[in-house]
């Protein structure tokens, strides 16, 4: 069976690097228009030219204000609608105790990853899926439901992010909103535990390895296909068996 994106156009944020660029290709290949969004314009632009498809970015960061609104008009504008968010962008400025976080990064961590995703969720609602039922995927973390050392302020934005799915979707219906809670998986964003706990993990996992971007992706675009239509709510946990090993 083909999963088909044909005459769908999705929104992906943090899209320039690792799993959104991954996801953004994806959806590309399988027929959807894609608007990329990130910081650098350089980077959206150098992650586009590698993708087939009907692609185009939108350069601005997730966290700021009134970034969702204005990425959803330009995707609108730019390809006559809108159907598929994916809500990837975050940021982990913090490592270490949780209670030994300053105030500035823990802002930071929660304005990024879980204040982007709900309004970036509002703007698709006000100005696309109000009218015609759409799909918003919020990228969380395997970190959302274990404790992990070194990880716990990221880790609460993330617990929230997973409710926020389940909230959403109880409020948007028939709108679907679904999450993908990734083990490590192999990108610049997770070069630090790559590095100091990665051979361990996948040492200890079923499956003998790590992630690799295009294990979400994948998953991904089945979410945002018809052929999940009946499912909106959950999170799937996608991490290679790693539950069974945890960081640190």
């Amino acid at each position: 069976m083909e999963i088909s994106l044909e005459g769908k156009v999705a929104l992906v944020t943090g899209a320039s690097k690792g799993i959104g660029r991954a996801i953004a290709a994806s959806m590309a290949e399988c027929g959807a228009k894609v608007m990329l969004n990130s910081r650098k314009q350089d980077q959206l632009e150098a992650a586009a030219a590698g993708m087939t498809g009907d692609v185009d970015v939108f350069a601005i960061n997730a966290g700021a204000d009134d970034a969702g609104p204005r990425a959803v008009r330009a995707t609108i504008e730019r390809f006559g609608g809108l159907d598929i968010l994916v809500n990837n962008a975050a940021t982990n400025p913090y490592f270490g105790p949780t209670l030994g976080v300053d105030e500035q990064r823990y802002d930071k961590t929660f304005q990024v990853n879980l204040k982007a995703p709900l309004f970036w969720s509002q703007a698709a609602w006000e100005q696309a899926f109000k009218e015609r039922a759409g799909t918003i995927i919020n990228i969380a973390s395997v970190g959302g439901i274990r404790a992990e050392n070194g990880l716990g302020v990221y880790n609460l934005t993330k617990a929230a992010l997973i409710h926020l799915t389940r909230q959403l979707a109880g409020e948007l219906g028939p709108t679907r909103v679904v999450g993908i809670a990734p083990g490590l998986v192999q990108t610049d964003f997770a070069a630090f535990l790559v590095d100091n706990f990665g051979e361990s993990l996948a040492a200890r996992s079923p499956l003998g390895r790590l992630g690799e971007p295009q294990d979400i992706a994948n998953l991904a675009v089945f979410l945002a296909s018809d052929l999940a239509s009946w499912i909106t709510g959950e999170t799937y946990v996608i991490d290679g068996g790693g539950g069974m090993a945890s960081v640190g």
